[in-house]
């Protein structure tokens, strides 16, 4: 039976999913360079040489300039992949031809790694519905980013990818929900101060 913590996600998750939805696509271009921008800005000043990062689907924000641009530089990019077991392999980005996996989630089409593979990179980009101020994150429901993210030791930075209305004041919270370090938004980098 569901709790009321998982009521108020799921009616959270459908706002925002709308909100996504309704944005035109000039909205979504100037969200995209300015996005773009701030990652590479994120990246710079955290100096990495090896992210895991994700494919974008249409609705959320686009993550392949930043992408191509780190491929550019030769940073190392893992790219998630779902699992039937509720776990993420990983496989390297190449830029190359895209596939879905079994979610119907864009994926590269390059070799699968395995879970632990995401061990040793120095920043992780998540996607969400949302963020609160306090860093929790609301994903999309399927817990596969907060089971990796709890079972890492040495856990690097972790920035969620949103829209600047997708940080909110708070959002509900249950037992296995991950926070994040910070967000990047169209309008910049935020980073919460630690716990």
């Amino acid at each position: 039976m569901p709790d009321e913590a998982e009521n108020r996600k799921r009616a959270m998750r459908a706002e925002l999913r709308e909100r996504r939805r309704i944005r035109t696509a000039t909205e979504r271009e100037r969200a995209t360079e300015a996005l773009t921008r701030h990652l590479v800005q994120l990246a710079s000043d955290l100096d990495v040489g090896f992210i895991a990062a994700y494919l974008s689907t249409p609705d959320e924000p686009e993550t392949r300039g930043f992408l191509r641009w780190a491929d550019e530089r030769g940073i190392r990019i893992l790219l998630p992949v779902s699992r039937e077991d509720g776990l993420l392999d990983w496989a390297p980005y190449d830029g190359a031809d895209e596939e879905q996996d079994m979610l119907g989630m864009p994926t590269p089409s390059s070799e699968l790694l395995g879970p632990i593979a995401i061990n040793g990179v120095d920043l992780i980009l998540v996607p969400a519905a949302g963020v609160a101020r306090d860093g929790m994150r609301l994903g999309w429901g399927r817990g596969y980013f907060d089971k990796t993210l709890g079972s890492m030791e040495g856990c690097p930075p972790v920035y969620a990818v949103i829209y600047d209305d997708e940080l909110v004041d708070e959002v509900p919270v249950e037992r296995h929900d991950m926070p994040v370090d910070g967000v990047v938004t169209p309008s910049g980098i935020l980073t919460f101060a630690k716990r």
